[in-house]
């Protein structure tokens, strides 16, 4: 949702550049231009190609601030560790593998340092951050776009040209009554509010409505707003601080309850509004100074566990769990939502034999049903939250839809017969310590939306595989089953990616599925850069 699972779960591969005619030659640093979005980056490190390899070397730093990845460099270890949406990656000085959560995978050039400077090879970042890239062989430019739409840099032009329109014939399908959602993350003002309508209620009132009709149009009928970005809210809270994407600085008063507006707009026009906190994040940094004074950092040091760049409130206190529970009951009593939805940022994924989540002592001083292993106890804690939330929400107002996100893999078929025939890299169960089988036998929520990520053709976690799997498990009871799709995926190199028709096959696999009852789009701007011509097939599909 993690782009989040923006973007979403994204796997790590390795890629070098060449040029349509052949390979790219050596050339000398003040020779290569980088571009974002069409505007150059500065940087006092010129990118540069290794001749023998065929690689790009980009700084690491100008690309991943300009996205929003949290990046810590160790100088003992001399490794410089990349976070973004539940992803973990670990790079080297001179080792050829990258750590990608617990995987090890193989660089065909190593992290690098010049002048200073973290040098890796650009498809590397691309691909993990999102990027989409352009190698202009003559005029010695590499073009980066965050969306799935070349923007050309200046020289770059070819006037006169107009891309070829393919026809689609007309697609329709869906049902009228079933949920049709985009994710709207807050975080990092990935979706809403842009950074430049910082501290200005009007412009990201506007921008609020601007996206809400634009989504109604391609046939949505409900936005999951994330209200509880990294224990802080978009709404005046007796609990927790103001969020720092409204105003820019954590505590500050932005003038206006947005989750009010926010709701009240999406009501007008008769769509759903669903509160989605992230629950464990306590800081997407290390860094607390910056945090106002009632921050949990601040006020309950002790549940805190630091891991990698982020900062966790520990899910094996009680009291922790219990103040995330309360800080979400504010809402659900307060407002008018029709859903609190959870994301799948439970326990961190990434841990390894020498880089652990520090809960020992609170395994011990906590483990009051004598769990023998701290996976259970840890699976114990989600479930003991999972289930007291739920009845907290259902016993004030009934009518509140609650459910959650998780991992799109359960477990693997490899670890556990009665998995899914995967081979995933990471698991809810084993990972992110989420029993959602749990869950969904006691009817604790009332619904899941596993992050089904994959392409229908992506044979390690492929989509009707997993779609099925999720279907058995929530057959014969009264969880709901949404699927999470990724149009963020749209025109990257992973497998199965390159027509928008992917999505909508998708949703037509869906309707052979009666347990399947509706999907939720990661994330909201992915869907309005109408990548590879996505809108007008959703808005044929949905008939809207």
């Amino acid at each position: 949702m993690k782009f989040l699972r923006t973007w979403l779960t994204p796997l790590l591969i390795l890629i070098m550049f060449s040029s349509a005619t052949g390979q790219v030659g050596a050339a000398s640093s003040r020779d290569i231009t980088i571009y974002l979005d069409g505007v150059s980056l500065a940087s006092d490190t010129a990118p540069y190609i290794k001749p023998k390899e065929n690689v790009t070397m980009v700084p690491l730093r100008v690309i991943s601030e300009g996205l929003g990845a949290s990046i810590n460099w160790s100088q003992a270890a001399k490794s410089v560790t990349i976070i973004k949406d539940g992803n973990t990656i670990v790079l080297r000085i001179g080792n050829k593998t990258a750590q990608v959560n617990d995987s090890l995978i193989g660089l065909d050039v190593s992290v690098e340092i010049v002048s200073g400077r973290t040098m890796v090879p650009l498809r590397f970042v691309s691909e993990q951050l999102g990027l989409n890239v352009e190698w202009n062989q003559k005029l010695q430019t590499i073009n980066l776009t965050t969306n799935h739409d070349v923007i050309d840099p200046p020289g770059n032009e070819q006037p006169g040209t107009t891309p070829p329109v393919t026809e689609e014939p007309p697609i329709t399908g869906g049902n009228k009554a079933e949920l049709r959602g985009a994710w709207i993350s807050t975080v990092f003002n990935l979706d809403w509010p842009s950074k430049a309508s910082s501290g200005k209620i009007e412009t990201q009132k506007n921008e609020y409505i601007k996206q809400l009709d634009q989504l109604q149009s391609m046939g949505l009928n409900a936005v999951f707003v994330q209200v509880r970005p990294s224990a802080d809210a978009i709404y005046p809270s007796n609990l927790v601080p103001w969020t720092s994407f409204l105003t820019g600085t954590a505590g500050k008063d932005p003038g206006y309850d947005a989750l009010r507006f926010m709701i009240e707009e999406t009501h007008r026009r008769g769509m759903e509004f669903h509160a989605w906190f992230n629950p464990f994040r306590a800081s997407t940094g290390i860094e607390t100074s910056i945090l106002p004074e009632n921050h949990v950092t601040k006020m309950h040091p002790d549940w805190i566990v630091k891991f990698e760049s982020t900062l966790y409130i520990n899910p094996g206190i009680p009291e922790a769990r219990q103040h995330i529970i309360d800080v979400i009951m504010e809402v659900v009593e307060k407002y008018d939502i029709d859903g609190v939805h959870l994301d799948d940022y439970f326990y961190p994924t990434g841990e390894t034999a020498s880089k652990k989540f520090n809960d020992d002592s609170t395994y011990k001083t906590y483990n009051y049903n004598q769990i023998s292993n701290k996976g259970d106890w840890r699976r114990d804690n989600i479930n003991d939250f999972v289930r007291d939330l739920g009845q907290s929400i259902h016993g004030a107002k009934p009518n509140v839809s609650y459910g959650i996100s998780p991992f799109g893999v359960w477990r693997n078929k490899a670890t556990d017969p009665t998995g899914s025939n995967t081979k995933a890299g990471i698991t809810a169960y084993d990972n992110y310590y989420a029993d959602v089988r749990t869950w969904i036998q006691n009817g604790w929520v009332d619904y899941v939306a596993p992050q089904l990520y994959w392409s229908l053709s992506r044979n390690e976690v492929r989509y009707d595989i997993l779609a099925d799997w999720w279907a058995s498990e929530v057959k014969g009871t009264n969880v709901k089953l949404y699927i999470g799709h990724a149009p963020y995926k749209l025109g990257t190199s992973e497998v199965g990616w390159n027509s928008a028709s992917e999505i909508i096959n998708e949703l037509k696999y869906n309707e052979t599925i009666p347990e399947i009852k509706g999907s939720i789009f990661f994330s909201a701007k992915d869907l309005l850069k109408n990548p590879l011509g996505l809108i007008p097939l959703l808005q044929s599909y949905f008939g809207s």
